[in-house]
């Protein structure tokens, strides 16, 4: 099995919460996000028991690096976790 670069997955992993909260805050800010968090809730058959605020920029800035960081983190012990179940692995 192949070892994974502990950079390269944190980086992946946090680009994609990047992007995933970003298209939120794009959401929020075209005022399209409390119609998307009714629709989910209702699918769920789930009464919408949420009610998204009014977009704030430094709000936003902030949600997209927090989760970025988190995101690198993340996936950077992921990396580690997979790395050393790789090296206990006899090859085959």
């Amino acid at each position: 099995m192949n070892r994974i670069r502990t950079h390269s997955l944190g980086l992946a992993f946090a680009i994609f919460l990047a992007f995933w909260h970003t298209l939120w805050s794009f959401l929020v800010w075209t005022r399209a996000a409390q119609w998307l968090l009714d629709f989910v809730f209702r699918l769920h058959m789930i009464t919408p028991p949420y009610k998204v605020a009014e977009f704030d920029l430094g709000y936003a800035i902030g949600l997209v690096a927090l989760t970025a960081a988190w995101g690198y983190i993340v996936g950077s012990i992921l990396a580690l976790i997979w790395n050393a179940a790789v090296g206990k692995v006899k090859p085959s």
